[in-house]
């Protein structure tokens, strides 16, 4: 397929991940995805390991632990690919074709992967997609089965004021106008409950800046619509932060 005929390829689907497909191009993805890559701290080399990507979507982060020499990489997906969520599985397939990857796919819900239906992995990503659950202990317990090793975790947190595990709740589509976000951990519940399923250590690799979340808060409270402002002292406490957990 040559340059032009992948564009007009491309400029059919609704795209979350920014994908560079060759040919100078480049999937219009909302996410920054290769920033956000720096910010999970992967292993460069994955020679000889098995991946396993919960909740791909387009594929960002499959097709690149692929590049990185993985021997088996498989990625699922069930809210986006077939369920209620915003994207589809077009992206994916599309990008497997062009990239010309081997990549599994499987579409499963996250409180369906057991050991029994998709084995166990020597590294698990699980990018972007916790506060989505609504029974997010039982989640990471899934999560957690089919880990043999490592866990990469990104996630949402919220009231990091609170030195206890607590999580908080938003009804509705209160958090960003988005009905699928459903819990703002605190970081104390995300390690606690990370260890509760079975990971033996637990540590914080990125997050992001106080100047970041400050300038957030402001932009928020200025300029978001009435309807879907929250207090300035709530959202300055909200936060991204990648976990690693280690079995």
């Amino acid at each position: 397929m040559d340059a032009c005929d992948l564009k007009k390829e491309v400029a059919k689907i609704k795209w979350w991940h920014t994908i560079d497909l060759g040919n100078g191009v480049i999937t219009p993805g909302v996410d920054n995805s290769p920033k956000k890559l720096k910010t999970l701290m992967m292993p460069e080399n994955l020679e000889d390991m098995t991946i396993l990507d919960i909740g791909a979507w387009d594929g960002f982060f499959s097709f690149e632990a692929e590049r990185r020499g993985a021997k088996r990489v498989l990625a699922t997906d069930w809210f986006c690919w077939g369920g209620d969520g915003c994207g589809t599985k077009a992206g994916f397939d599309l990008a497997q074709k062009i990239l010309n990857s081997k990549v599994e796919c499987k579409e499963i819900d996250v409180l369906e992967i057991s050991p029994q239906k998709i084995g166990t992995f020597d590294l698990v990503l699980f990018l972007g997609v916790l506060y989505h659950m609504r029974h997010p202990l039982l989640a990471l317990e899934k999560v957690s089965s089919v880990t043999a090793n490592q866990l990469i975790l990104e996630t949402h947190v919220s009231m990091n004021f609170i030195k206890q595990p607590v999580m908080r709740f938003y009804p509705g589509s209160e958090n960003n106008n988005d009905p699928s976000n459903w819990w703002g951990p605190n970081v104390a519940a995300v390690q606690a409950m990370l260890r509760d399923v079975g990971f033996k250590r637990v540590e914080i690799v990125s997050r992001w800046r106080f100047i970041y979340r400050l300038g957030r808060a402001v932009y928020c409270k200025t300029y978001r619509r009435k309807s879907e402002r929250r207090p300035f002292s709530e959202i300055i406490h909200e936060d991204r932060v990648v976990f690693h957990a280690f079995k």
